[in-house]
């Protein structure tokens, strides 16, 4: 999953980096809001980090424009600042959590994984249903009844799919949301990782859409059949 750190504090947002990309982030770290405004504005990210006292916009001039221009991605604002008013005027522009700093990382990143599931639709880490699902805090998949492993694509992948369950992704949108800037993304990547999916979890786990891209569609059963007739109704032909 791809996150955006705008952190102007060489020291934190070093921390920050190692730490997001330990937990199998992929991270775009800019250090100044006009950076950040722009970052927000021409990429995807599943959420945005952002410092209070940014140079340049601070971050809450960065979120309130972000939000003027209909972005809704999930933003966790970063502040040293301990006052209710501060921490009411950052929730009250779209912030959907108020960090205060200090702060642990391994609490930063279960606030992360909050704001994922709720972004989501989901009451607990677990997102999906009983036939295809993630555990977010845990960072495994489950797949009719069977937890397993995924490598940091795969899970990257397969978040892309159930955030927009029944959406088809083109290859263009699951490489803006698996790879941040300044990676090398080769041609098949996503071709690559679909093949791994399908090769332990069965064809039918993602459905391509010919000519558009891919999907995992809603209530697919523990055979792979579907339940409903979503993509029949659309004209559009899968394999």
């Amino acid at each position: 999953m791809r996150v955006l750190l705008v952190e102007d504090d060489l020291h934190i947002g070093q921390n920050l980096f190692c730490a997001l990309k330990g937990a199998d982030y992929s991270v775009d770290w800019v250090r100044d809001g006009k950076a950040g405004k722009d970052a927000i504005g021409n990429a995807y990210y599943a959420v945005a980090l952002l410092n209070l006292g940014l140079p340049g916009i601070c971050g809450i001039d960065l979120l309130k424009a972000s939000r003027a221009a209909g972005n809704r991605v999930p933003v966790l604002l970063l502040s040293a600042h301990d006052d209710p008013e501060t921490r009411a005027r950052g929730l009250d522009t779209g912030a959907d959590d108020f960090v205060l700093k200090p702060f642990d990382v391994r609490e930063l990143l279960a606030r992360i994984r909050a704001v994922l599931r709720r972004t989501a639709g989901y009451a607990t880490s677990r997102i999906g249903d009983e036939s295809i699902g993630l555990d977010l805090d845990k960072r495994t998949f489950f797949h009719n009844g069977v937890e397993s492993s995924l490598s940091a694509r795969e899970f990257a992948l397969m978040h892309a799919f159930l955030e927009r369950r029944g959406t088809v992704l083109s290859r263009g949108q699951l490489e803006e949301r698996l790879y941040g800037w300044g990676r090398e993304v080769e041609s098949n990547a996503i071709d690559v990782l679909i093949h791994a999916m399908r090769k332990k979890y069965g064809q039918s786990l993602i459905r391509n859409v010919r000519g558009v891209g891919w999907t995992v569609m809603p209530g697919e059963s523990s055979h792979g059949t579907l339940r409903g007739t979503m993509l029949s109704r659309t004209g559009l032909q899968t394999h």
